[in-house]
């Protein structure tokens, strides 16, 4: 017998080594449902206010009403965000708001980011640190 494994079977110490690595390397756990640029504006723009009119995140983002609408409801369903629908004298309106859980999915989301961008940075100053093999 010998004691090289047979091809495609790692050893056990260069698998743990691997394993070890790869656990290092995961990355944050960003959210999904926030992470998609215009989710991620308008959460950002509704958690610096209380309750915000419809069309002030729309503006406020540089939305359409229909992108607006498609991404309230896909974060109204994740309940992130609470809608209240109203009336101005005989106009009606849409009020938006951030709800606990979204200001904290947000919040976490944030602080995945950072992390992730922070990670990111120390491996680029590591890598820039060693030496280039030559070939």
């Amino acid at each position: 017998m010998h004691d090289t494994p047979a091809p495609g079977v790692p050893d056990a110490p260069r698998a743990a080594e691997a394993a070890e690595a790869a656990e290092e390397r995961v990355p944050p756990a960003l959210d999904e449902r926030i992470h998609h640029p215009t989710r991620l504006a308008v959460m950002a723009f509704l958690s610096g206010c209380a309750e915000a009119e419809f069309r002030a995140v729309r503006e406020g983002c540089g939305i359409s009403d229909s992108v607006l609408s498609k991404v309230v409801g896909a974060l109204e369903a994740a309940e992130y965000v609470k809608v209240r629908k109203g009336h101005v004298g005989k106009r009606p309106r849409t009020w938006l708001r951030l709800s606990p859980e979204g200001r904290r999915a947000l919040l976490a989301h944030l602080a995945a980011l950072r992390d992730l961008a922070s990670r990111a940075a120390a491996l680029g100053a590591a890598a820039d640190e060693t030496p280039a093999t030559e070939a």
